[in-house]
């Protein structure tokens, strides 16, 4: 274990938490300021690669950064990582095309791939076994209140300043992350060179490339049956086919797939994986469900959300507080039955349902899903040696951020098409009431029912019709995401009693000084 004084672990653990917040809510934050963006920059047809830029080099990075931080040091690459997101962040902010911004938020995605990851695992080697279950919650508290965050202090970026400091503001605040960190964090292991497995990280980049514009454009851009959209999937699959491949024969392999016999490690991926799926269901369509359906004047999903984040950071700080006390299991079977249930009730819903009953299944929904931010970080590398922790956890944050990703596309593409299938007996030649409805409306398009002022044009009769049919798909979407929930408790079941404790804690002394010495 690394050894550090506690002036400088406080320090170091400040950097830590400022880092992960700045790449975590990267996405959010900008997401606010698309329509300013879009209309300052044009590129309409190009705007979804702003994103998706960022997404890919992230995913890619994230499993890539965490093996080399196993090989070659935490520190180097954290800092690394540190500055090239700050120079992708000042970057975007000068970018005069929607085509440079998206390159520069790559840039963004390849130093975000490197913070994430390693903090995590630079806050497991430094903090002794007795206090890191509590810092473990509160990571994993910052982790799920970046998505409040972001699009709060997007949207009052863009409003009040410009949209370029969405990007400048990560310049102060790297700038201190980076002096925390470098200046008051010193390893104490040994490195020996290894070989770098190239042909694992690109054919690992290509598959994400082709997955994520692949489900980025599907159905929106592309047909799902155009020669572009099979060309994209037939990508993926070639090439995560050549990744198993090289994975397989590489000496030093990105991924390795001897940790998948851990039965602790592989059940806490597919945690991860699953819950974040159904996560990211509920802070997609609740926020639309408030403003959609019942009218909510809320403008961001960050104050809608609020209340779901609250639960989260309930749970992700006790579940983090207990692991030494219970065994991961038996704190993250209890929360994702919350998760559960909350995700139930969320289908009873109705337009006639009232803000309060909608805010108690967010709390529950949070509740469900904070101790997965914090407990599944430590169980993942529980018992393994310093050289395996890092390639882990970055799995374990790869795994989450591909959930998230599927679960967008998969849970957006059965609300739209249920949405659009129920909007078909509803046409311009009016509702059930006889209502006409108002021209140039495209109300198939979710996002019309979220504007006050398009909702002013629409006739009673009308607007109670579509809200009807968009409530239904709502709760037809969560439905469907019960699944994701499911599946996540049966991996649950598999994690065994083990639990933060010190046998585990002597696995780890054990190889650290295998691999101490001067750095």
């Amino acid at each position: 274990m690394t050894q550090l004084s506690k002036r400088n672990l406080t320090l170091v653990i400040a950097g830590l938490l400022l880092s992960i917040l700045m790449a975590s809510m990267d996405n959010t934050i900008v997401a606010t300021a698309m329509g300013n963006i879009v209309g300052e920059l044009g590129g309409m047809d190009k705007f979804v690669w702003v994103t998706s830029a960022y997404m890919v080099a992230e995913m890619a990075g994230m499993p890539i950064f965490g093996k080399l931080s196993d090989m070659y040091g935490r520190k180097r690459f954290f800092v690394f990582g540190i500055i090239v997101f700050m120079i992708g962040s000042a970057l975007c902010g000068t970018a005069g095309t929607i085509t440079e911004l998206a390159i520069y938020r790559a840039i963004q995605g390849i130093g975000g791939g490197a913070l994430i990851p390693i903090a995590f695992t630079i806050l497991l080697d430094a903090v002794p076994l007795e206090k890191r279950g509590s810092l473990t919650g509160l990571f994993g508290a910052v982790f799920g209140l970046s998505s409040v965050f972001g699009p709060l202090l997007g949207a009052y970026i863009t409003d009040h300043i410009s949209w370029q400091w969405i990007f400048y503001i990560n310049l102060p605040l790297g700038a201190i992350a980076f002096a925390l960190v470098a200046f008051n964090y010193k390893e104490s292991h040994e490195h020996s060179k290894q070989p770098i497995d190239w042909l694992g990280a690109s054919t690992l980049l290509g598959a994400i490339v082709c997955l994520i514009f692949a489900l980025e454009l599907g159905g929106k851009t592309f047909a799902w049956s155009s020669l572009e959209m099979i060309g994209l999937i037939g990508g993926f699959a070639v090439l995560a086919i050549g990744f198993v491949i090289a994975e397989r024969k590489a000496e030093e392999p990105i991924i390795s797939f001897k940790l998948f016999k851990n039965r602790l490690y592989t059940s806490s991926i597919l945690v991860a994986l699953f819950s974040g799926a159904a996560f990211i269901v509920a802070s997609v369509y609740i926020p639309i469900f408030i403003q959609g359906v019942l009218g909510g004047t809320a403008t961001n999903s960050g104050l809608v959300l609020l209340p779901m984040m609250i639960g989260t950071v309930v749970t992700a700080t006790l579940g983090g507080m207990v692991i030494s006390k219970m065994s991961y299991r038996s704190v993250i079977i209890p929360t994702l039955a919350l998760l559960g249930l909350g995700t139930a009730l969320v289908t009873t819903l109705t337009p006639e349902s009232s803000r309060l009953l909608v805010t108690s299944y967010m709390v529950l929904i949070g509740l469900g899903i904070g101790a997965s931010f914090s407990v599944l970080s430590s169980a993942a590398i529980h018992g393994l040696s310093y050289r395996q922790r890092g390639s882990a956890s970055a799995t374990l944050n790869f795994l989450r951020s591909l959930g998230m990703t599927l679960g967008i596309t998969v849970f957006g593409l059965i609300q739209s098409q249920s949405f659009s299938n129920k909007m078909s007996g509803l046409t311009a030649d009016g509702a059930e009431g006889g209502a006409a409805l108002p021209e140039g409306l495209n109300l198939e398009d979710t996002h019309t029912l979220l504007m006050p002022e398009t909702r002013q044009l629409i006739p009673n009769e009308f607007l109670d019709a579509i809200t009807g049919k968009l409530s239904e798909s709502i709760v037809q979407t969560f439905a469907w995401a019960v699944i994701p929930v499911a599946l996540a408790l049966l991996a649950a079941s598999f994690m065994g009693r083990d639990k933060l404790d010190a046998s585990a804690e002597a696995v780890e002394s054990t190889d650290a000084v295998k691999y101490s010495g001067a750095h």
